[in-house]
C-alpha cells in the first residue's frame, strides 16, 4: 500500500533521531518525518511535545517508553497495518540505542513490516570525532550495571578487549565510575565529554589514574549527561615474532630505520626483514 498525496510517508515505522540538546541540530528529513507521520510514538510526551511545537508541529502524539514498550509495540503493529506512518522518538538521539525502542523495532521487523531508519545527532560520535584519541576500533558500552557483581564482571570484559571504549553515565555516579575504570583498565587517557551541543558543553582528556580526583575538584564538572570515552589498549607484540616487531615499527618510522632497528632487536637477518617489510608496506 502507497500513498499518493504529495510528500506523505508510505506505512511503516520511521525510528527518528532527534536532538541530543541543541535543536538546530535536527535533520530536515525528521523534521519532515514528523510533520508528515500519522502518529509521533514518544518516551516522554512533554518533552516531545515541547520539540514538536518548536518546530511548529501538530502530528498526533503517544506515549511509548520502557514500561509499556511491549503494548505500545502492538498498537504500532496494527497501526502500521491500518496503513499509517509511525515515527518513533526518544528524549533525545536515537531510539534503541541506551534507549527505549529496540523491542517496538524488534515486534514490527517480525511482523514483516517495514522499518525506516531516520539517523541524526548522536552523543557516541559527537564524542569519538571531539576526542582526539586514535583508534581501529570502539566498543559502545552504553550504561555500566550500577554496582555489584554484574559492574565488576562488565569491567572486566572491557580490558580484556584492545578498543576505544564509550560508556554513558548519570552526574551522581560518573566519580564511581571513573575510579572504576582506573582499577580496571589500568593506565589509560580518558574523554570526558558533558553537556554535549548544550550551553555548558565541555570536553576533557584526563588521565585515567586521577579522573575521578579532576571531576571532584569542581562541582560543576559533575552537572549535565556524560559520555565517557577510554582510550584503547596497544597489542600485546610477541617479543619473538619478527613480523609483529617489524609491523610495529613501521607504524612509526621510515622502512629502513625500521628494519635496522628489527635487527638489532631480533637478530634476523637483515635481507629477510627487508623483503618482510616491503611485504608489510604492501
Amino acid at each position: 500500500m502507497k500513498r499518493m498525496e504529495g510528500d506523505a510517508l508510505e506505512p511503516g515505522l520511521y525510528v527518528v533521531a532527534t536532538p541530543i540538546g541543541n535543536l538546530g541540530d535536527i535533520t530536515l528529513r525528521a523534521v519532515e518525518t514528523l510533520r508528515a507521520a500519522d502518529v509521533v510514538a514518544a518516551e516522554d510526551t512533554r518533552n516531545t511535545r515541547g520539540l514538536l511545537t518548536h518546530l511548529g508541529i501538530s502530528s498526533r502524539l503517544v506515549a511509548l517508553h520502557e514500561h509499556n514498550e511491549r503494548r505500545g509495540a502492538e498498537r504500532v503493529v496494527e497501526w502500521i497495518r491500518e496503513g499509517k506512518a509511525v515515527a518513533l522518538v526518544t528524549d533525545a538521539g536515537t531510539p534503541g540505542v541506551s534507549d527505549p525502542g529496540a523491542e517496538v523495532v524488534g515486534v514490527v521487523r517480525a511482523a514483516g513490516l517495514r522499518v525506516v531508519p531516520v539517523p541524526g545527532a548522536s552523543a557516541l560520535t559527537a564524542a569519538l570525532s571531539a576526542s582526539g584519541l586514535a583508534f581501529e576500533g570502539c566498543v559502545f558500552a552504553g550504561f555500566l550495571p550500577a554496582k555489584g557483581a554484574a559492574r565488576r564482571e562488565k569491567l572486566a570484559a572491557l580490558a580484556a578487549g584492545p578498543w576505544a571504549i564509550v560508556l554513558f553515565e548519570a552526574p551522581h555516579r560518573v566519580k564511581d565510575t571513573l575510579a572504576d575504570l582506573h582499577a580496571s583498565l589500568g593506565e589509560r587517557d580518558v574523554v570526558i565529554a558533558r553537556e554535549i551541543t548544550k550551553r555548558f558543553e565541555s570536553i576533557e582528556r584526563v588521565p585515567l589514574a586521577r579522573a575521578a580526583e579532576w571531576i571532584a575538584e569542581d562541582g560543576d564538572r559533575t552537572r549535565g549527561e556524560f559520555v565517557l570515552v577510554v582510550e584503547g589498549r596497544a597489542p600485546a607484540v610477541d617479543a619473538t615474532d619478527p613480523r609483529a616487531i617489524l609491523a610495529l615499527l613501521l607504524a612509526e618510522m621510515p622502512l629502513k630505520q625500521a628494519v635496522a632497528l628489527a635487527v638489532k632487536l631480533t637478530g634476523a637477518r637483515r635481507n629477510d626483514l627487508y623483503a618482510m617489510a616491503l611485504e608489510l608496506k604492501k
